[in-house]
C-alpha cells in the first residue's frame, strides 16, 4: 500500500532519540592501522571519524534502549505507554533477536517486541511496518529503533570497508493521530528489493558457526544507489502528491557524501536541505537516518509540520523512501 487511504487512522511522528558509543575512531587513527590517510578517506567518503562500540555497555540492546528511552521522553510518554517495539538491526546481540532485551531494559512491559532485518534500509522499512499497525488500529504508540554495531563484522585490515562503518542507535516514536483520525503525517512511501544484487554487499555465514566480515563491491553499490534512490524518492513523493522542491529536508542513509551529492544534483535542490552528519558518525546502517533526524530535531532545524523525505538503501539489495511531516 504505497498511498495510505484516508479512511484509516493517521500516524504522527512525535519524538526522537539517539545514542552513540563514547569511543571515537578518527581517520588519523585508521591510518595507523591500514594503508590510508585522512585525506584519502575524507575525499572519497566525507567521513572524518566514527564511534566504535567498546564493551557490553555498547551492545546493540543497550544502545537501542538508550536511544529508545530518549525518544519516549521526547514524545512525552512513559515506557509503559509503548505498545510495540520494532528494532531494525542486522547485528543483533542474539540470533534469536534483541528487541526483547530492549523491552526489558526500558521497562516497556506492555510492548510486543521484535527485530527487523533489512540492513541499511531497515529504518525506512520499519517506518512503513510500524505505520501499518497504527493505521489499522492495532497499536497506538510504536517505538521504532534503528541500531547497529557493524564494527563487530569489519575486517580492520580491509581498507575498502573498515573506513566506512560506525556504531550507534537512533529512534522515533510513532503515534496514532488522536485529535483528527483523518490526519495522517505519513504521506507516501515506496519500497523495493532486488536479490540479484545480494553479492555486492553482504555478511555471509562461514559454515564455522560464525559469519565472514563485511564484503562489499563499492563501485556497484554506488552505481545502484545513485540510479535507484532518486527513483523511489520520486515515487514516494508522487504518492504523497508533492514535488521534490516542496521538501524541507531530505534525509538519506548516511553511506557516502558522494551519493548524497549525486542525488542532490539529480534533483537540483538546495544542498542545505540534504541532511549530512556522516563526517562524525560514518555509516551506521539502520541507525543512520534516525540519528540524523534526532540531531536535526534537537538542534531546532527539523520543526513541526516540516515535510521530510527519507531514503534507505543497501544490502539485499534493498531500497526505499518515505515522505512524512514531522510532529
Amino acid at each position: 500500500m504505497s498511498n495510505p487511504e484516508s479512511s484509516l487512522l493517521g500516524v504522527r511522528f512525535i519524538g526522537s532519540g539517539s545514542a552513540l558509543p563514547d569511543r571515537v575512531l578518527t581517520n588519523h587513527d585508521l591510518a595507523q592501522m591500514v594503508d590510508t590517510t585522512d585525506e584519502w578517506i575524507a575525499s572519497r567518503t566525507g567521513i572524518k571519524e566514527r564511534h566504535i562500540a567498546d564493551g557490553e555497555e555498547d551492545s546493540v540492546a543497550n544502545l537501542a534502549a538508550k536511544a529508545g528511552g530518549r525518544a519516549i521522553a521526547a514524545a512525552g510518554l512513559n515506557p509503559e505507554d509503548i505498545d510495540l517495539i520494532i528494532l531494525a538491526t542486522s547485528t543483533s546481540d542474539d540470533l534469536f533477536g534483541t528487541a526483547g532485551r530492549v523491552q526489558k531494559i526500558l521497562g516497556a512491559e506492555r510492548a510486543v517486541a521484535f527485530d527487523m532485518v533489512a540492513a541499511c534500509s531497515g529504518f525506512v522499512f520499519g517506518v512503513v511496518t510500524a505505520s501499518q499497525y497504527i493505521r489499522t488500529g492495532v497499536y497506538k504508540n510504536v517505538l521504532l529503533i534503528g541500531a547497529d554495531v557493524l564494527s563487530r563484522w569489519v575486517d580492520w585490515q580491509d581498507r575498502r570497508t573498515c573506513i566506512l562503518f560506525g556504531d550507534g542507535a537512533g529512534a522515533v516514536v510513532l503515534q496514532a493521530s488522536s485529535d483528527n483520525k483523518s490526519a495522517n503525517n505519513l504521506l507516501g512511501f515506496e519500497m523495493r528489493s532486488d536479490g540479484k544484487g545480494n553479492e555486492f554487499l553482504n555478511i555471509n555465514y562461514s559454515g564455522r558457526s560464525t559469519f565472514e566480515p563485511i564484503s562489499m563491491n563499492g563501485q556497484e553499490v554506488y552505481r545502484f544507489a545513485v540510479r535507484r534512490v532518486p527513483e523511489v524518492i520520486e515515487k514516494a513523493l508522487h504518492h504523497a502528491k508533492y514535488e521534490v522542491h516542496d521538501l524541507d529536508w531530505l534525509v538519506l542513509h548516511q553511506a557516502n557524501q558522494r551519493i548524497i551529492d549525486a542525488v542532490v544534483n539529480r534533483f537540483g535542490i538546495d544542498p542545505a536541505k540534504a541532511v549530512s552528519n556522516m563526517g562524525k558518525y560514518g555509516n551506521t546502517s539502520a541507525a543512520s537516518i534516525p540519528i540524523a533526524i534526532d540531531e536535526w530535531v534537537r538542534a531546532g532545524k527539523i520543526q513541526n509540520d516540516h515535510l521530510i523525505a527519507i531514503a534507505g538503501f543497501g544490502a539485499g539489495l534493498s531500497w526505499g523512501s518515505a515522505v512524512f511531516r514531522w510532529g
